[in-house]
């Protein structure tokens, strides 16, 4: 995992005359530091009814806690509107509520969505909390929450810089806009949270939070945030008085029933099809053991994608793509499994029979363990290089236990034990890690693993792999500086050629890769013609283990944020490339945009042109990449998002390839549990095929469609009911191109969350 650390950016500075009227407007000052603030919570004073009317002598009793503080773009200004959080409890359930005032009601921003739906979610006005139920400053529960009552929950993990929208819990939530804003009214059950087994009154870290979009985000919270501290939950105001807590019997069993009618056709494109019905039962289980301690199984599990994947161009790629994790049962807790190397990546567990998983934190250790038996062994085989790819279709189990201990106020010490094993195969990895936190500001992360990996004698002669056992070794560290004014970050990464993890996501090996960053921050306040400027130096050489050097790069820039949500970045790197013996050296300008001048519309643009490699080919080459973007939002139920990317490839003799790829997403809402989604992704791809030094067709093309009924009563109880296909086509001469259905799916899945 790399280090958070600034885009390759240099601003366009002709955005600076975008709002001269804003410059005139007298700054807001900063007030002096205040410490994190204690709320006593009491006990609910009457029942609670969740339906976003606070009209219970409850929240009459309630504690309140007001947000007080606008953290960006002021720095910790008054918030331009006012806003009150109130808490309670009872024996089962944390209820939360906020009374969001506006001056204008009717331009908040409020659309319905399907819950997790993250980057279109913050579009919208909402409010949240984030929960430290350990009181560790280590890893919180997030909750947010938009005006109409759609739901985003997350885990943060503070150390690993992980907000992870994939995690699901059963809760609930109400919201509606009133004359002079918007009330949301939510509740939280014990038996969904992790907390200290304690007898007496706990305390909690708390944030309450809202954000107010407009042309610029406002962002408010309940405590000061200071801009030296490169840590969040340090600086959360505390919650006492939590007593009597009734954690429940913690445990949860999610059957399945998922029927499918899969269409083959064989030979492709002139057989016929073959279609297969296929009904089966599967069951998920969590069981927390103890508060703290959760035990996970799954029997038979459906994995089909009812996200489908963001379509990427695979043309004159070196190294392979990454497609993230979708699938419930593999995301919940990953962030137990977070190292700095990505040495866990659950999507190389492809059609597993079943798999279990325990996750959880006692004292200061925390546990994860995984193990899961695939139908099949997908397998990357890294270099310097470049990347390839073979797959045994054989029975292989994954197995990986990770171990961290806190030590100290903020750091921590881990290891890893890692495997896969099959017939005639093996990976096996054994590792330590930590993390240190010299200063709020300043940290330190370090790997160092040890691999042993041995392929079928047949696999390692196809794919050029060493015979029988073979041994490597990986090492990284990373420092990291994170404060108001300057942000720098060193990192070095050493991976030999033998360095094997199949059990994760490490597409390059060969290399020993020294990389830095130092960047000057400056802030506005939401009154100027920006919010924030980050000017930045980056630069980076790689060497294989023969003391080549293969890769550096220089890029200096300056990134911008201002009026209108706009995001706008260019870099100018200078990059010398050595690839199969060949040196190569090149300017490559990257410009990024991002623009949404109101609520109902989001445009983004992308823009890199200038020099290039031919990787098919080995020789060199100038290519342009286009890639514009718009989300636009019809009333509060119809989402639509297009975006296009446009590249191609000029080499000496002409144009070597022009490849195109779209697609638009369509999505009208009845409710917020109910959907009806369209998917459509075409990518067309023109070659030349007389300037390849192998045949290639002069034309390809590639036609996925995905439509889907989608209704929630709570992430595990489901109804879906959805359709799948995909067409092909291609040409090698002047005829014309034609699109043959090659597969199709037609699936309904049932789930059912059961808490007994």
């Amino acid at each position: 995992m790399r280090p958070v650390c600034l885009p390759d950016a240099v601003l366009l500075l002709a955005v600076a005359s975008a709002a001269p009227a804003l410059a005139q407007a007298p700054a807001a000052q900063p007030r002096t530091p205040v410490a994190p603030a204690t709320f006593q919570v009491s006990r609910a004073s009457s029942p609670i009814r969740v339906d976003g009317v606070l009209d219970e002598p409850a929240w009459a009793t309630a504690t309140v806690i007001p947000i007080t503080y606008e953290w960006t773009p002021g720095d910790n200004v008054e918030p331009p509107v006012r806003t009150d959080c109130l808490v309670t409890f009872d024996e089962r359930r944390l209820y939360v509520a906020f009374r969001a005032h506006d001056p204008e009601p009717s331009r908040i921003r409020a659309h319905l969505m399907d819950r997790d739906s993250i980057d279109t979610f913050v579009q919208d006005d909402h409010v949240g909390v984030m929960i430290d139920t350990f009181n560790d400053e280590r890893r919180a529960y997030q909750f947010r929450i938009n005006p109409l009552g759609v739901q985003a929950d997350a885990v943060f993990s503070e150390q690993d810089g992980i907000e992870d929208w994939s995690w699901d819990m059963i809760w609930d939530s109400r919201g509606r806009v009133t004359d002079d804003g918007y009330v949301v009214e939510l509740a939280l059950p014990f038996n969904q949270l992790r907390f200290p087994s304690a007898a007496g009154a706990q305390t909690w870290g708390f944030e309450a939070s809202r954000s107010w979009p407009r042309s610029v985000r406002h962002r408010m919270t309940s405590h000061w945030r200071d801009r030296n501290k490169g840590c969040v939950l340090c600086e959360e105001n505390k919650i006492v008085g939590l007593e009597g807590l009734e954690p429940g019997r913690n445990l949860e069993i999610d059957p399945t029933v998922t029927g499918t009618q899969t269409g083959e056709r064989e030979p492709f494109p002139s057989g016929d099809f073959d279609d297969r019905r296929d009904a089966e039962a599967g069951v998920t289980l969590r069981w927390g053991i103890t508060p703290n301690l959760t035990l996970s199984g799954t029997a038979n599990p459906d994995f089909s994608q009812v996200e489908a994947d963001v379509a990427q161009l695979d043309v004159n790629q070196r190294f392979a793509l990454f497609y993230p994790e979708k699938r419930p049962f593999f995301l919940e807790g990953i962030d137990f499994f977070a190292t700095p190397l990505q040495v866990v990546f659950t999507r190389t567990v492809v059609d597993p029979y079943g798999g279990a998983k325990l996750t959880g934190k006692i004292g200061r250790n925390a546990l994860g363990v995984f193990t899961a038996v695939d139908s099949l062994n997908n397998l990357v085989f890294p270099s310097n290089q470049g990347s390839d790819f073979g797959s045994l279709d054989a029975n292989v189990t994954t197995s990986v236990v990770r171990y961290r201990r806190d030590v100290g106020t903020r750091s921590t010490v881990g290891t890893l034990v890692a495997s896969r094993e099959g017939e005639a195969y093996h990976n096996r990895q054994l590792g330590a890690d930590g993390f240190i936190q010299f200063t709020q500001s300043d940290t330190l992360a370090w790997q160092a693993l040890w691999s042993s990996t041995r392929y079928p004698d047949a696999t390692a002669e196809t794919y050029g792999q060493p015979l029988g056992t073979f041994d490597g070794g990986a090492f990284t560290a990373a420092y990291q500086h994170v404060s108001r004014s300057w942000q720098w970050f060193a990192q070095y990464e050493d991976l030999s050629p033998e360095f094997r993890s199949d059990t994760g996501y490490v597409p390059r090996v060969d290399q020993r890769e020294l990389e830095g960053m130092v960047g000057r921050v400056f802030w506005g306040d939401g009154h100027r013609w920006f919010t924030r400027l980050i000017a930045a130096l980056r630069a980076s050489r790689t060497y294989d283990y023969a003391g080549q050097l293969t890769d550096q790069r220089v890029s200096p820039g300056i990134s911008y944020q201002g009026p209108w949500q706009a995001a706008v970045e260019l870099a100018i790197p200078r990059e010398t490339v050595r690839y199969l013996g060949v040196e190569y050296d090149y300017w490559r300008p990257v410009v990024f945009a991002e623009f949404q001048p109101s609520g109902r519309v989001k445009g983004g643009l992308i823009v890199r042109a200038g020099g290039d490699v031919d990787y098919d080919n080995g020789r060199p080459a100038d290519s342009v990449l286009l890639g514009p973007s718009v989300e636009l939002k019809l009333g509060r139920p119809v989402n639509l998002q297009l975006q296009h990317t446009h590249q191609w490839l000029d080499v000496d003799g002409g144009r070597l390839f022009e490849a195109g790829l779209t697609e638009l997403r369509a999505v009208y809402h009845f409710n917020v549990r109910t959907f009806v989604r369209a998917i459509l992704q075409y990518t067309d791809v023109t070659r030349d095929p007389a300037l390849y030094l192998f045949p290639v067709p002069e034309r390809s093309a590639r036609l996925f469609s995905q439509y889907l009924f989608s209704f929630k009563v709570n992430p595990q109880t489901v109804l879906f009911l959805g359709y799948s296909d995909t067409s092909l086509g291609g040409r090698t001469g002047p005829s014309s191109l034609d699109l043959t259905q090659s597969n199709r799916t037609l699936f309904v899945k049932l789930g059912y969350a059961w808490l007994p």
